[in-house]
Parts: C-alpha cells; structure tokens; sequence
C-alpha cells in the first residue's frame, strides 16, 4: 500500500514525487514510456528558470537522475485502469497497485489528423517528434502540419536535416520570417486528405485543393488534447477532455487529483507544471 501513486513522469508528475518522498510519503511514479514526457520532444528550452537553454532530453534525464538518487519507487508500465472507492487500485498490464491518493499527471498528445489509416502509419512516416525522428528523413523532403510556435519551431529544427520542407496549415497566414528559409515552402488555406504509400512507407500526400506533395515523413503540430481516458468514467473532464480540479487540485472525486498539462488551467509553462506538483502535495498534506 502506497500513500500516493502519481500517474505520468513529466515535469508536474516527477516535481510531485519529488516532494512525496521529502514529506517520507511512501510514493509510486508510473509510466508507460520515458521519463520526460514531452520534454523528450524538445530541442531547445529556453525560458525554464536555471538554464539559458537546454535540449528537452537533457532535461528530462536530469529529472530521471533525480528519481534515482532520492531512491523514489518507480516502475515504466502502462496504467489501463483506475478504480477510486475507499482506496485506489491502480492497475497495470500486469501489476496491480494500492493507494490512499492518486495523482494524474499525464500530461497532453499531439492531436491527429482524422484522415483515414493514420494510426497505422506512426512509426513509418508520421511523427509529433521532430528531435527524436529528424535524422531519419536527413537530405528527404517532409511535411509539418500546423503553424502553432511549437509547429514553426520544429520546422526550423528540421530544415537544417531535409532536403526540402513543406509547411501544410489551415491558416491563411503565418509568420513571416519562416518563409525566408531557403528549403521551406509554406502552404496556406491547405489540409492533408489522404496520404499516399509506396512499399509500405509515406511516399505523397494529397491536399484538400488536390495538389499531391511528395513527401516521405509527415510531423503533425495540429494542436494538443489532454491524456484523461483514464478517468472518462468519473464524467470529471470538460468538453476537450481537461480534468476539472479545484484550487487544491482535487477532482469531485475525493482521493483523485490531477495535476500539469491534462488539468483545464490559464497557463501551460514547465514552470507551472512544477509548482502544480510541489502544492498538490502539501494540499494533500493538509
């Protein structure tokens, strides 16, 4: 039996773990994939107290070192239920877990692009990771879809590594300092419908205005949704799937917190993600 369990090991869910085990509550970190969360898909961050700048991945090792050397429990498994009653009982693919409190912190995706097959072609074409998938398309042409600040930014990333990039947005305007990029080709007023395949890879894709670019990679920043399928049982997210919590981060349902970037809130910063971990703990307390 643990005090807490915290579901998701990004900048809010380590911070709170972090502060668990200084208060000697006994506390469980889980995850289904790296420490870091979407740190891991950051070049450069630029504007975190303490660093000029640091690449995502360095500092999502550095958290991960932290862990270890406060000897915080934590164990890479993917959560696929949540039951609060009197206690929580947290269940993994194949572990089963006990606590008295339950903080998620899992944190958001990138939203996808609702054409038909997409699911299949992750992992063989499309990406939300530039830094982690980048060299694979080094001296091809690809595609990014958005044109959010983290869609541009990306995009500059990537056209030091392709041949040739195209920007693909619904917007009809962006930033004018992109298009002065020499290998970038900016598409306005546009949107992918299909995309084209050849042994078994991206090859084109085909445009809403039936233009077909040929591409072999595809990097989606079309926008973000909350990771609360966990908790769709408990009817505590709004209309986009933020978890509703109040000013101490508990949910309607008494034991269940939640915490960072899958909570509805004003500002998503590394810096608010880490002062929602360090007060849920003492709001617990409490």
């Amino acid at each position: 039996m643990y005090d807490i369990i915290i579901i998701g090991m990004g900048m809010s869910g380590i911070t709170s773990a972090i502060y668990a085990q200084r208060k000697n509550l006994k506390v469980l970190l889980l995850d289904k994939s790296m420490p870091g969360g979407m740190l891991n898909n950051l070049d450069k961050i630029a504007n975190y107290p303490g660093y000029i700048d640091i690449k995502g991945p360095d500092l999502a090792l550095n958290l991960f070192n932290q862990i270890k050397a406060l000897n915080i429990n934590y164990a890479l498994e993917e959560v696929i239920d949540i039951t609060v009653n009197d206690k929580v009982v947290v269940k993994t693919k194949n572990h089963t877990y006990e606590a008295l409190d339950i903080i998620l912190a899992t944190g958001k995706k990138a939203k996808p692009l609702v054409i038909e097959g997409e699911k299949d072609y992750f992992g063989r074409g499309l990406s939300s990771c530039a830094v982690c998938d980048g060299y694979f398309y080094k001296d091809k042409d690809v595609a990014v879809v958005g044109s959010n600040k983290l869609a541009i930014r990306e995009a500059l990333y990537l056209s030091n590594i392709v041949h040739k990039l195209y920007i693909i947005t619904k917007e009809k305007t962006i930033n004018d300092d992109i298009k002065k990029v020499e290998n970038i080709e900016v598409i306005l007023d546009d949107e992918i419908v299909k995309i084209k395949e050849k042994d078994n890879l991206i090859d084109s894709v085909i445009l809403k205005s039936s233009k077909t670019i040929p591409v072999k990679g595809i990097f989606v920043y079309n926008g973000f949704i909350p990771n609360s399928s966990l908790v769709e049982k408990y009817n505590i997210t709004n209309e986009a799937g933020f978890v509703m919590v109040d000013n101490n981060y508990e949910t309607k349902i008494p034991h269940l917190y939640a915490i960072g970037d899958v909570i509805k809130k004003d500002v998503y910063q590394l810096v608010t993600a880490a002062a929602d971990g360090a007060k849920v703990i003492n709001n617990i307390i409490k």
